[in-house]
């Protein structure tokens, strides 16, 4: 398990540089779960990465099974990206943990296209109460593990207001995407308004 853990921190820090900061959650009947503060620059300036650390110590278990197999099944960890100086997206560090650790706790398998709902701003005055989970492979490249294990893939979140949230339940997550495109939408931009759904 830590071995998974200390090859998943440096894939991270590998695409990312070093942390500059993080912190640990941990939660009744769980394992503990870090998050990993990663300061950068892209081509509109400049931005901060969170990801978490201790998702992919257990394979995710299909809640269906009476059995949980620990070593097969999906494994993962979460990566948040937004613009800084616009709000004080450092308290998004509880609410990420808790979204980390909901496979232990809730039982659920996080895949790309679903929905995870923290029932809280994500920061101080954000328009964002849940997240989209996008595909795996750009940032952070899949971390392959030894037979007979999944990799550990790094699974990008895309804030959602409570209207795109509502949207994205009737219409898929390929529509909300879409929608975003062509719109134009900043998702880094952690105040950003929700986009036109009419």
């Amino acid at each position: 398990m830590s071995d998974v853990l200390a090859l998943a921190e440096a894939r991270l820090c590998t695409a990312l540089g070093e942390p500059d900061a993080r912190a640990a959650v941990t939660f009744l009947g769980a394992d503990r779960i870090e998050v990993l503060r990663f300061g950068a620059a892209d081509d509109t300036g400049d931005v901060v990465r969170y990801a978490t650390l201790g998702m992919s110590a257990q394979p995710m278990a299909d809640p269906t099974s009476p059995v949980a197999d620990p070593v097969r099944g999906p494994r993962a960890e979460l990566l948040l990206t937004v613009r800084t100086g616009r709000a004080d997206t450092d308290k998004v560090l509880r609410p990420l943990a808790v979204l980390a650790a909901s496979p232990q706790v809730e039982g659920v398998v996080v895949a790309p296209g679903a929905s995870l709902d923290t029932g809280e701003p994500l920061w101080p005055g954000a328009p964002f109460t849940s997240v989209l989970v996008g595909e795996p492979g750009g940032l952070v490249e899949d971390l392959e593990l030894d037979d007979p294990m999944d990799p550990v893939r790094f699974l990008p979140l895309l804030p959602m207001t409570p209207n795109e949230a509502a949207w994205k339940r009737v219409h898929g997550a390929a529509a909300l995407q879409e929608k975003w495109l062509r719109h134009g939408t900043d998702l880094r931009d952690p105040l950003r308004p929700g986009v036109p759904l009419e």
